[in-house]
């Protein structure tokens, strides 16, 4: 199918899912998988460049932009895999179809993507565990925010025994003045 057409249908998929016409997302058939292709043929580009327009949408962990093995040039197109899913349809709605140097992008998603195998020797430790388990579609938990949480749950626990002590303390005063009104009364 012709680039343009691609990016035409995948706009008008967008189109539809904003309208409100379908049930559930297209970008739901992607939701395992957090590398997107990268085609503008633009041969000049460099991984750097192509991360300085793609790292808005989120996270990058990974980029193979596919170069040609006898002049070691760019072959116009890429793969890019974010920290997470939701990254990817980001970037897929925002850049498809959208004009660098003049050129129309087309960004869509990959299904099924493995980085290649490269000579492993060369590649640095966090590069070769992405390389070989493929990149989460969600972002692991970290301890740091384990420890957050339970001290915005400690911090909510102890505002909560505050306010039971001074909703104490003024049915007290209240005990206290009813019984004064009621003697002075007397």
């Amino acid at each position: 199918m012709n680039p343009m057409t691609n990016v035409k249908n995948v706009l008008k998929l967008s189109e539809r899912e904003l309208t409100g016409n379908s049930k559930t997302s297209w970008h739901d058939q992607y939701k395992d998988s957090a590398w997107i292709f990268i085609d503008w043929r633009y041969y000049d580009l460099t991984e750097g460049d192509v991360i300085c327009v793609f790292s808005q949408y989120g996270e990058i962990v990974n980029i193979n932009l596919v170069r040609d093995k006898a002049t070691g040039r760019s072959r116009g197109f890429a793969f890019l895999c974010y920290e997470d899913q939701r990254s990817t349809i980001l970037a897929v709605d925002n850049l498809n179809g959208i004009k660098i140097l003049n050129r129309t992008i087309r960004v869509d998603h990959c299904e099924q993507y493995r980085a290649p195998n490269a000579d492993m020797s060369k590649v640095d430790e966090v590069t070769a565990a992405v390389r070989a388990e493929g990149c989460a579609p969600v972002a692991p938990k970290l301890e740091v925010d384990t420890k957050i949480i339970k001290q915005e749950k400690e911090h909510k626990e102890k505002k909560r025994k505050h306010k039971e002590k001074k909703s104490k303390k003024k049915k007290k005063k209240k005990s206290k003045k009813s019984e004064s009104d009621s003697e002075s009364s007397d």
